[in-house]
């Protein structure tokens, strides 16, 4: 049961303007398949009354090597990757219906208990309920730390809605992605979707919170920075 896969179908929902799958279209796949693996450990949404621990998402890395398009069938395979008692990662790969490897992806993970909000440790039973594997689709296990660019421009700002919120009350992680396109310059936006980014998640965004985004081009990436006050939500790359 260490490796997890799935076939889907490429739907509405998955792509853009141009009907192939985007950005957001694949973070939805990669997080229905994580959500599965879950699911079949024991340690899923609906187990949380029962485990009274859920999984916190604090990175993502995603690159892109072809886009498949509205109505294709796709193969996504998931596995779980240990670190320590703090952390864990999870890879991902995406094929296309001919067996290519058009996605490789990253995250990492903490676990918090659900009754007090805290950190807890991932017991070697959690982990085992996994059925860890080694494989890495990235050269490192760690995903780098993002830093906020030196000189960056206030682009957008937006305050988060009901629609966002999630099951454990603050913004959907995915929505970051889509957040960050409104903060982009519009050439950039305009050229379509960039085939490589990171996300970094650090201060959770909760209902009514006004959301500040900053905008800055970096070594050759463009980096959107969430902020309320001096409060970091969130670091996103894309390159």
């Amino acid at each position: 049961m260490g490796f997890i896969e799935r076939d889907y179908k490429v739907d509405i929902m998955h792509i853009g303007t141009s009907n192939l799958i985007t950005n957001y279209g694949i973070l939805c796949l990669l997080e229905d398949i994580a959500t599965v693996h879950s699911d079949i450990a024991g340690y899923g949404i609906a187990q949380i009354p029962f485990t009274h621990v859920s999984w916190i998402l604090l990175n993502w890395k995603v690159s892109v090597f072809k886009r498949v398009a509205f109505g294709d069938m796709v193969k996504v395979k998931t596995w779980s990757v240990p670190y320590n008692e703090l952390f864990t990662y999870r890879n991902f790969e995406i094929y296309d219906n001919d067996n290519n490897l058009i996605c490789i992806a990253s995250s990492k993970w903490t676990l918090v208990n659900s009754d007090t909000k805290t950190l807890t440790k991932i017991t070697k039973e959690i982990e085992l309920s996994y059925e860890p594997e080694d494989k890495l689709v990235f050269d490192k296990i760690e995903i780098a730390k993002l830093k906020e660019p030196s000189n960056v421009e206030h682009t957008f700002s937006f305050n988060v809605l009901r629609r966002d919120i999630d099951f454990n009350n603050h913004m959907h992680n995915l929505y970051y992605l889509l957040y960050s396109y409104e903060a982009l310059p519009k050439e950039v936006y305009e050229k379509g979707e960039l085939d490589n980014f990171e996300i970094m998640y650090k201060n959770g965004s909760m209902l009514g919170e006004k959301i500040d985004c900053y905008y800055s081009y970096e070594n050759n990436a463009h980096y959107v920075v969430m902020k309320t006050d001096n409060k970091l939500h969130a670091i996103i790359k894309l390159y």
